[in-house]
């Protein structure tokens, strides 16, 4: 009697906290995926229709390649880039083999960073962080310029992987910088996973073919807190940090399996079996729940968990179990590759990188809809976002899929930009305003009828 006396009060408390997190608004875009690492948000005025002219209230050319995504905070957007000061192989769209070089580039490369102004999109400041040669390779799709950043409102902190993490405050002034080793990843694909900031502490996972590890350190000066070495070889997922009623876990996702870790580094829980090859989506939690993924395309293993708080040791279900006590359930070939997953309004939405999109209840895993394709959808490396009832899909020819947030499978429109545009990194959505950065640009996608607004 007093175990479900407990687990009533527990899932009361979670019920409240989540319905905490699902109150926040738009205000600000701190992180990849925004607050929460989800991708959801409620707020008005988004557009749900627009071209590279209509509902566009500016655009700025970037340049260099950078695949990280746009976060904002206030009047500030920040983003990061990487020229090549030689020729750089144009990237290929979709999934193929070929794409790997092991060999760094010869020329010389410009890491830089980025401040615009959220209602211009002037450039409020540039910083040159780097120049050289790279000491290590990326896939050809890939770029040097692959991590978003995260930000406090007070510090933002840019990562690019095998060269170091970079703090400046809003008005452009390097603050610290911690070197990162120059370390393999697997065929040569380059880094891509982002930091993670919580009280006053940036996680970065690194996880690569030599040396892999989780590093606390102290968002204020760049001191390392602690280091966690890691069984694990190369992945490419960000680190998500589980804030719960029980206590707050740094969650890393792997193909060795999922891990969680204390705010000291210590091992908190594991589940060792059933994940991919290779890793690539971000870990998140709502309704209570925690949700993971991890499906390369040519692999049989493609799960999603949905997992409960207050695990402890290895969760590792027996063979062909799908739910235990701390797993509340999960689907074994049901996950996307590169996009990361989506939950909103109790549904989980699967956008696959090859155009089809498949929907599932968020509590219990039941299929609403199976895989249907979106029409010449092609290739989907952006992970999916969902405002106002509505899900938003970008796909790599700079195409966005709306379709109804509901239990079928039901697609309202497309939005197409330039024919120059390739779309993989993930928007940022900050009050009424869409912020898309593609290959060539990046974009404010807004009504055109909108009150001019001044954030602060």
């Amino acid at each position: 009697m007093k175990r479900l006396e407990r687990l009533a009060v527990l899932c009361f408390a979670i019920t409240l906290f989540s319905a905490s997190l699902g109150a926040q608004d738009a205000a600000h875009w701190p992180q990849f995926r925004g607050p929460g690492a989800r991708g959801v948000v409620e707020t008005a005025g988004i557009p749900e229709t627009w071209s590279a002219t209509d509902n566009v209230e500016w655009k700025r050319d970037l340049p260099g390649r950078g695949w990280s995504s746009p976060i904002v905070w206030g009047k500030h957007v920040f983003l990061s880039t990487v020229i090549n000061t030689g020729t750089s192989e144009d990237p290929k769209k979709g999934l193929y083999f070929g794409g790997d070089r092991m060999a760094p580039p010869e020329s010389i490369h410009q890491w830089k960073v980025m401040c615009l102004d959220l209602a211009t999109g002037d450039v409020r400041w540039e910083r040159q962080v780097h120049e050289g040669q790279p000491k290590s390779s990326i896939h050809i799709k890939s770029s040097f310029a692959s991590e978003t950043a995260v930000t406090d409102g007070e510090r933002v902190y840019f990562c690019f992987g095998n060269l170091g993490l970079f703090c400046f405050d809003f008005a452009g002034t390097e603050l610290w910088r911690h070197e990162l080793p120059a370390l393999p990843m697997r065929f040569g694909w380059g880094t891509a996973a982002s930091p993670a900031l919580h009280q006053g502490r940036l996680y970065y996972c690194s996880d690569n073919e030599e040396a892999s590890y989780l590093l606390a350190l102290d968002a204020a000066t760049g001191q390392v807190i602690w280091r966690t070495e890691r069984a694990e070889k190369s992945n490419w997922s960000t680190p998500f940090v589980w804030e719960h009623p029980e206590r707050t876990e740094i969650i890393t996702a792997g193909t060795g399996g999922i891990d969680s870790y204390d705010l000291d580094g210590q091992p908190l829980w594991s589940l060792r079996a059933g994940m991919s090859s290779i890793t690539i989506a971000t870990p998140y939690a709502a309704n209570g729940l925690l949700y993971v993924s991890s499906g390369y395309v040519m692999d049989p293993k493609r799960p999603i968990y949905a997992i409960r708080p207050g695990a402890a040791g290895d969760i590792t279900p027996a063979d062909g179990t799908a739910s235990s006590e701390f797993i509340a359930w999960s689907l074994p070939k049901s996950a996307p590759y590169n996009p990361t997953t989506l939950v909103s309004n109790q549904r989980l939405f699967v956008l696959y990188d090859r155009g089809f999109i498949a929907g599932f209840d968020a509590t219990s895993g039941r299929e609403l809809f199976s895989q249907q394709r979106l029409p010449n959808g092609r290739a989907f490396t952006a992970s999916p976002w969902a405002v106002n009832g509505k899900i938003f899909c970008l796909n790599e020819d700079g195409v966005t899929f709306v379709l109804q947030d509901g239990d079928q499978y039901q697609l309202l429109g497309t939005n197409s930009l330039a024919e120059d545009d390739m779309g993989m990194a993930s928007p940022a959505i900050v009050g009424d305003r869409l912020l898309i950065r593609t290959s060539a640009r990046i974009y404010s996608i807004r009504q055109k009828s909108a009150a001019p607004a001044t954030p602060q």
